[in-house]
């Protein structure tokens, strides 16, 4: 009986079907075929051509998630591919076999080698949690904007009585409030708007808290030293942690770390100048989280507030000593990450 040939996948996803494409080792293409997103159709899609060596596939952490965990269970290496640049779209044009066999091919040529994240562990549950606990966030924050837009239009003698209050003491007083049964006078109305906005309010605040709770167990148990972290709070903490993935190290380095969180320095010399910039690319989220976690420290940790001291006489601009400071963050988070996947102690968080 002779042996299956060894075949290199490629896969466009979309929500309902995938479009798979397959080549040899030498580049041949082989065939081209839709399969359905569902556990059947991912069985047929891994026994239709040969032995599959690895697979290239778009949409790794969207459309195609599902796949690269069924995959992954069969012991198949899932890359990472983007999608083909404008020129090579313009030349070659674009379908979904087209966008198949292009993966195939970037995976057989090397242009593709990015791993992509695990999908099946802790970090991807405080994903989910996470998207419910920003959405909840945004939700309650358009509501106190109401609430307060409400006061502003108010007549006086709503408004009077509600403007000068903080918004813990409106928000209490407003829940507790009793608008009154006379709906068709504006007043006794915007009572009522006033009281059940307040209720949502109060409603969001507790989602919120549950959420918290919920993702400082998870974070503890993933990561324990993170949050012992000067300025690692249960957001910036979940954030990173999402950032990497249930696999850190797909990264090679805290250096890689920290291109992957903007927080690498780029060149922006010329002349006689010698400098570097601000990184404006990468994950903004994880961006954001160091930011946090700088500003934090900026106020409260003795040796950041000493660090800006001494670099702002040395003549540095606060976006330079800011950009020092992300990537300082980023190489302390970077270890106590990939010790807490590995088991290991983390470092210490002194310099």
């Amino acid at each position: 009986m002779s042996q299956p040939i060894e075949v290199i996948g490629g896969i466009d996803t979309h929500t309902d079907v995938h479009q798979a494409a397959v080549i040899d080792t030498i580049g041949r293409h082989l065939a081209t075929e839709a399969f359905p997103a569902t556990p059947a159709g991912y069985r047929d899609l891994l026994h239709s051509h040969g032995r599959v060596l690895v697979v290239g596939m778009e949409g790794t952490g969207s459309f195609g998630a599902e796949l690269g965990r069924y995959l992954r269970a069969n012991q198949i290496t899932v890359i990472e591919v983007d999608r083909p640049d404008r020129r090579a779209r313009r030349a070659a044009g674009k379908s979904d076999s087209i966008n198949a066999y292009a993966a195939a091919t970037a995976v057989l040529a090397g242009r593709a080698t990015g791993t992509p994240k695990h999908r099946d562990g802790a970090v991807e549950a405080i994903r989910g949690l996470r998207v419910v606990r920003a959405s909840a966030v945004k939700a309650r924050t358009q509501t106190i904007n109401q609430i307060k837009s409400l006061v502003i239009t108010a007549p006086a003698e709503v408004r009077e009585a509600l403007r000068s209050l903080t918004t813990t003491e409106l928000v209490r007083r407003l829940a507790a409030s009793r608008p009154g049964t006379d709906l068709a006078a504006p007043a006794t109305a915007v009572r009522l708007a006033l009281k059940r906005l307040a209720k949502r309010y109060r409603h969001l605040s507790e989602e919120i808290a549950d959420a918290d709770r919920d993702l400082r167990v998870l974070i503890d148990r993933t990561a324990p030293g993170l949050l012992a972290l000067p300025g690692v709070g249960t957001e910036t903490a979940g954030q990173l942690l999402v950032t990497v993935g249930d696999n850190p190290d797909r990264l090679a380095s805290e250096a890689s770390f920290a291109h992957l969180c903007a927080a690498a320095p780029v060149p922006a010399s010329s002349g006689r100048t010698d400098r570097h910039r601000l990184n404006r690319g990468g994950d903004r989220q994880a961006n954001r989280a160091l930011h946090t976690i700088v500003l934090v420290r900026m106020r409260h940790d003795t040796r950041t507030r000493d660090y800006v001291a001494r670099r702002t006489l040395e003549g540095l601009k606060t976006k330079d000593i800011f950009r020092c400071l992300k990537r300082f963050v980023a190489r302390e988070v970077y270890h106590h990450l990939t010790s807490a996947f590995s088991g290991t102690p983390g470092p210490s968080t002194t310099t």
